[in-house]
């Protein structure tokens, strides 16, 4: 008769014990159910420190070790096994300390194969040539310890009884109770109700939920027509009227799969009054109890049953949001402990008490910084308000104040008036006309417009949506801040920099450094089959924020000095001083309205990345403190040394060679002249500028890297046709690099372009963004023309040493630099795009600022 399977169940992030007798097969149990590594081996850790893995001297410094690498992984998410023996209690009692101190829940498995079997492997292994007694002792304390690994805090323990069970176990890896990632709405996230049910009546029916009555008339359900759902973020009892109609409401909708329901201080003593435990009957508990005393004893079961399954946040949405009755920081989002329900039930005190005698809370959102979306209840606020990813929805209806909701993923608040002070507060609750987003509960939060220096300056980590987390150095920050402190434009404009884009790989061609071959072949190498190649301007990169009007500039960006918009350079410097600039976003505001594009794209204002025409426009002074000055001395010095050695060889001497150099280096003086004067025009003003848009960054609640780059360029298509005086086309090419004939019309098109004068091209993903067979792609590979590149590498970088020498460049930094920059920028758009308080947009600008700063070649 063979063994039964058993499931071994583990939460998915958990510290799981191995337990069991030496030679029970704990070691081939892990590596056959868990990853490599997930598993933290004793042995293991003994070999580490001493060489020998059965040193048993060695077990404290090896299990010192264990714990600090087990720690590390519990710090990132990681479920975590541990394949030691834990047979003794202290040895079980360390490792659940060290899965509270993480905020993760201890699980057991326990490997109860009987001795003799333990005894007979153990002696067929010459390393484990321990005697029988050990192996007893160890069994003892087994049987003593299984009886109590509930008790000592294993919140899943599973015993396999036999060698056979063992072999034939499944693992079953459980999401937390709090996991409801896949959960992705839409929501409408509801604040403290607190026993109002006419309010909440009224809310959900403003929401568009169709209430469902019984046959009494009372409320015991809602559901949305269109597939939304409600989520209460505690607090729903207690103060108010009709604590038992609220409930009967919320349970039946959460019974029908209409609500999600967190638990709130107020549900968690609700729950330990109902069932006959000590409490102290304040803040409105009396009410709820006389209350739910008038209802029946199958509704009060119902009640009890119901709190009972509450779980102290939920993570929703994918992780981008966070509900929860009192806030919760980063650390202990999807995490499980005594700690982490504490927080989300009560917050946290500063330690103080106000003059009310009422716990000052601490203003945890005020130092948020993560990813997710939070939103929380517990601290009544006159309206709610964004701070750091974070919105307290409780506007105190109870009070005489509001029933709020957050729609979501819209982000839109709807809320509804109270019908009455229902309950006198201890504290006086602000009236709706203060301060937005302060309270006398809580210190004052941060004005989200209020920029400091510490959110942009030390060693920091910035999370982005496309490039994970991106490391922006502290040594190069000073300098970065400079630019923006010093230089830069209002920084109510500055929502984006551009990022720097990596050079082609070096050519195989004899004569050309860069090749578009190369980017197609790059573009193939990552999965990308569809590239657009698109004419490379010779001007200055150039961001454009343009607002459709005064009313537009004054309520989204504030309207510094009255301007409806700015015009920037990467590193964020004005292009022109304000005349120009009016004059110019002037022409660029009436051609977006002439093409449609603010009625179309429902927005007051347009965010464009774009080349600004001609080169002298900005670099005057480097063009005639570098460029000029060069080519005026090689003209000069090197006819005269020409002139010369014609005269010297005219008499005879043998000067050929230095004389066929001498030309040589001419012709590359006059071929530098002519590179860089066709690329500089005369401007007057702002009369001869020209613009050449390539992308729509963002508009209002919008951004647009999912759209493709051909979307991008119809779009600056639709402004040249608007007015071709100021706007200028960018030509582009199709090219589906497996398709010989479509990559030779590419290669064609590339020598076209430069063999007449052009600068060279830049290779994209025709999709924009996109995440090839290793990642996250180059967002843009430029292939430069040979002669554009003598402006770059000197007029004479075309000799064959210079050539030979300047083919040994390294692009590994250049195009990591590249990939972080991008991320930063699109992180920034959409911060933006969210109306995320302005230091969360600089957070990402003045880090492409910082990274600019990295010791990478310029030249490439």
């Amino acid at each position: 008769m063979s063994e039964r399977t058993v499931d071994v169940t583990v939460p998915a992030l958990s510290l799981v014990a191995l337990v069991g007798i030496s030679g029970s097969g704990k070691s081939t149990f892990a590596r056959r159910l868990f990853g490599p590594h997930e598993v933290l081996s004793s042995d293991a850790f003994r070999a580490m420190v001493s060489g020998d893995e059965n040193d048993q001297s060695a077990t404290a410094d090896a299990f010192e070790l264990l714990f600090a690498v087990a720690g590390k992984r519990l710090d990132r998410g990681l479920l975590t096994v541990v394949d030691a023996t834990h047979v003794q209690p202290e040895a079980r009692r360390k490792l659940v300390a060290l899965a509270r101190a993480h905020d993760v829940l201890p699980a057991a498995v326990v490997l109860d194969v009987p001795e003799a079997e333990c005894a007979a492997r153990n002696a067929a292994r010459p390393d484990r040539q321990f005697g029988r007694g050990v192996l007893r002792r160890q069994s003892d304390q087994l049987r003593r310890g299984m009886r109590s690994l509930a008790k000592e805090g294993f919140r899943s323990v599973t015993v396999l009884r036999s060698a056979a069970e063992v072999d034939a176990a499944r693992l079953v890896r459980t999401p937390l109770f709090t996991d409801r990632r896949d959960e992705r709405g839409p929501f409408d996230v509801v604040g403290d109700v607190h026993g109002c049910r006419e309010e909440l009546q009224a809310l959900l029916q403003r929401l568009g939920y169709v209430l469902r009555r019984d046959a009494s008339g009372r409320p015991v359900g809602a559901a949305h027509p269109g597939g939304r759902r409600a989520v209460f973020l505690g607090d729903v009892v207690d103060r108010g009227p009709d604590t038992p109609g609220v409930l009967r409401l919320v349970m039946g909708m959460a019974a029908d799969g209409d609500a999600l329901v967190v638990p709130g201080n107020h549900e968690a003593k609700l729950l330990r009054a109902l069932r006959g435990q000590q409490v102290q009957v304040s803040h409105g508990l009396a009410e709820s109890l006389a209350q739910l005393g008038a209802e029946d004893e199958r509704f009060r079961t119902d009640v009890v049953g119901f709190l009972d399954g509450l779980v102290s946040h939920l993570v929703l949405d994918g992780g981008a949001l966070v509900v929860c009755h009192a806030g919760l920081p980063e650390r202990y989002h999807n995490r499980s402990s005594q700690r982490v329900r504490a927080f989300c039930l009560y917050g946290d005190t500063t330690g103080e008490s106000d003059e009310f005698g009422l716990p000052v809370r601490y203003p945890w959102a005020r130092d948020y910084r993560g990813a997710a979306t939070v939103l929380y209840g517990h601290t009544p606020t006159p309206a709610p308000e964004w701070v750091n990813r974070t919105m307290c929805l409780d506007t105190g209806c109870v009070f005489g104040g509001r029933l709020t909701a957050l729609r979501w993923p819209e982000r839109e608040v709807v809320d509804v008036p109270a019908t009455a002070v229902h309950h006198q507060p201890a504290r006086p609750f602000p009236a709706a006309g203060a301060t937005p987003g302060v309270s006398a509960a809580s210190p004052a939060v941060r004005d989200p417009d209020v920029l400091d220096l510490t959110d942009v300056t030390g060693r920091r980590v910035v999370e982005t949506g496309t490039h994970g987390r991106v490391t922006v150095p502290e040594e190069n920050a000073a300098a970065a801040l400079e630019v923006v402190s010093r230089f830069a434009v209002d920084p109510r404009w500055l929502a984006y920099l551009p990022p720097t884009t990596s050079p082609v790989a070096t050519s195989a061609e004899e004569d050309l450094l860069e090749h578009p071959a190369e980017a197609f072949a790059a573009y193939r190498a990552d999965g990308v089959r569809e590239v657009l190649c698109e004419e490379k301007h010779m001007g200055s990169r150039a961001v454009l924020l343009v607002c459709r009007d005064l009313a537009a500039a004054t309520a989204r960006f504030g309207a510094p000095g009255g301007a409806l918009g700015a015009v920037w350079t990467r590193t964020g410097r004005s292009f022109f001083d304000a005349p120009r600039t009016e004059a110019l976003l002037g022409r660029v505001r009436a051609a977006a309205e002439r093409a449609g594009l603010f009625e179309e794209l429902g927005t007051g204002w347009l965010l464009l990345d774009a080349e600004l025409l001609p080169w002298n426009a900005k670099a005057q002074q480097l063009l005639r403190e570098q460029y000029a000055a060069t080519g005026a001395a090689a003209e000069a010095g090197l006819a005269a040394a020409a002139d010369v050695l014609g005269q010297v060889a005219g008499r005879g001497l043998d000067v050929a060679d230095l004389l066929a150099r001498t030309s040589s280096r001419r012709r590359n003086a006059d071929s530098f002249r002519a590179a860089y004067r066709r690329y500089c025009w005369e401007v007057d003003g702002v009369q001869g500028v020209r613009l050449a848009p390539f992308q729509l960054l963002a508009t209002e609640g919008a951004t647009y890297s999912g759209r493709p780059h051909a979307w991008h360029l119809e779009v600056a298509d639709r402004l040249v046709a608007a007015d071709p005086g100021v706007f200028a086309a960018t030509a582009r090419l199709a090219v589906d690099v497996d398709d010989e004939a479509s990559v030779a019309a590419g290669v064609r098109w590339w020598r076209a372009l430069t063999d007449a004068g052009g600068e060279g091209v830049v290779v994209k993903p025709a999709a924009n963004v996109v995440r090839g067979l290793n990642g996250l792609v180059q967002h843009g590979l430029k292939v430069r023309g040979r002669e554009y590149l003598r402006l770059v590498y000197g007029p004479d970088y075309t000799e064959p040493a210079n050539l030979v020498r300047l083919r040994e460049r390294n692009l590994g930094r250049k195009r990591s630099l590249a990939a972080r920059e991008h991320a930063l920028g699109l992180e920034a758009l959409e911060r933006l795009a969210a109306r995320e308080p302005l230091w969360r947009v600089h957070e990402c600008v003045v880090a492409v600022l910082v990274l600019e700063s990295e010791p990478v070649d310029p030249r490439l």
